[in-house]
């Protein structure tokens, strides 16, 4: 998948993969593989940047803890990203139906667009 087609959506695609779940930033990184059949490899580089800025703007929160007996910070979604999530869900779907109905209309010649 083109990095340019995510931009803007990464973290809405990681406050997704949070919902509902307390993830570390290896964990979330394949999460995001799985669900998206493959598609989406991102890099540590680009994942915990993002989940830095969640955190700032108070959408995730972090804890240590242990996990398969390592220390590891884990993210979750707050109150807050949980709304953020739910406005991010109803846009994408706003986005896509428009999209989609630019892309999937049947063709038209311009005499007939014209009138």
């Amino acid at each position: 998948m083109k990095s340019d087609a995510l931009r803007g959506h990464l973290e809405g695609l990681l406050l997704a993969t949070l919902d509902g779940a307390k993830l570390h930033g290896y964990a979330i990184i394949e999460a995001l593989q799985h669900r998206s059949g493959g598609a989406l490899d991102l890099p540590t580089g680009t994942v915990y940047p993002a989940l830095r800025r969640l955190e700032a703007a108070g959408l995730v929160a972090s804890e240590w803890g242990t996990v398969g007996g390592r220390q590891r910070r884990t993210y979750h979604l707050t109150d807050r990203g949980g709304l953020a999530l739910a406005a991010e869900r109803a846009e994408w779907r706003r986005f896509a139906a428009t999209i989609e109905g630019v892309l999937c209309a049947p063709e038209r010649t311009p005499e007939a667009v014209l009138g």
